[in-house]
């Protein structure tokens, strides 16, 4: 099957999302996320590795987010941010403006290529910066359209569950495989979702509402399971309330929105905005 040939039964939104980034057109991968920098060492010792894009999930389980791994947050509309954040990772938006990047304080740099801000431990970039940054945003969006369909369409071998716990994570344990929920999903007020499995164990979140973390809610991983092989699909809007606390990538066909306090480990990538109340939002480490 063609990775736009959806049936029937999945959203609407995906397929629309998908098509129209698609059909922006196609590029190059983002040069940062692609050259690793070193650090200087000692005559016979191996340089210290910095790879700006973070780890990403590897093997035949994980959803191939391509270029749009590149960012820790990117966004068809824009990035609302009320300061002060904290920001590890790239952060992109396509095919709206720079404009659309609000509080952020941005300082363009002497390339055109990107900008920079205080916020941000990486580099900002918009469609209407110098080339090549636009054609490298909408390969990202492309590539993040394709991720879409492809956690739509997961299966894998290590399990397959359907609406567990009636959506209402709260308490649960939750080995590796491939989840779907006829609703939204959330996690109560303090309360907690664990997800325990190795470092090679990928969990799939097939949501057809939106997720909801409730204020001082948590996602906690166990057992060695890391946030990049995590991926929450949903159709609706990924809201995280005060001092919440979410691990793993988010695929939000609508929105996120981070309250006061709020902090991710992993990335969001949102077919909409994503606003930013004083929060902490960290690309996985490599």
């Amino acid at each position: 099957m063609n990775a736009f040939q959806i049936n029937y039964r999945r959203p609407a939104w995906l397929l629309a999302f998908a098509l129209s980034a698609f059909l922006v057109g196609c590029g190059g991968s983002n040069d940062d996320a692609a050259v690793a920098g070193s650090g200087a060492a000692p005559p016979g010792v191996p340089p210290v590795v910095v790879d700006p894009a973070g780890a990403v999930c590897a093997g035949a389980d994980c959803v191939p987010l391509g270029t749009a791994g590149n960012y820790v947050i990117l966004s068809r509309a824009g990035v609302t941010n009320v300061p002060t954040s904290a920001i590890t990772g790239h952060v992109g938006t396509s095919p709206i403006a720079a404009a659309a990047l609000e509080g952020f304080a941005l300082v363009l740099d002497a390339s055109g290529t990107f900008s920079t801000s205080t916020q941000v431990t990486g580099k900002v970039y918009a469609a209407d910066y110098t080339e090549p940054t636009p054609t490298n945003l909408t390969t990202a969006i492309t590539d993040a359209g394709l991720a879409f369909v492809d956690a739509d369409n997961k299966v894998l071998s290590i399990g397959d569950f359907t609406d567990v716990g009636a959506g209402n994570l709260t308490g649960l344990t939750l080995p590796a495989g491939v989840y779907e929920w006829s609703t939204g999903v959330a996690v109560d007020a303090a309360g907690t979702v664990t997800l325990t499995g190795s470092a090679t164990d990928v969990w799939v979140f097939k949501i057809s509402g939106g997720v909801t973390m409730n204020p001082g809610a948590t996602v906690t991983l166990t057992g060695g399971a890391l946030p990049q092989n995590v991926f929450w699909r949903t159709a609706g809007v990924a809201a995280l309330d005060t001092t919440a606390n979410l691990k793993g990538i988010v695929l939000s066909g609508s929105s996120v929105t981070l309250a006061n306090g709020a902090t991710v480990n992993g990335r969001l990538i949102a077919s909409s905005a994503v606003t930013l109340i004083a929060n902490t939002v960290t690309r996985p480490a490599p």
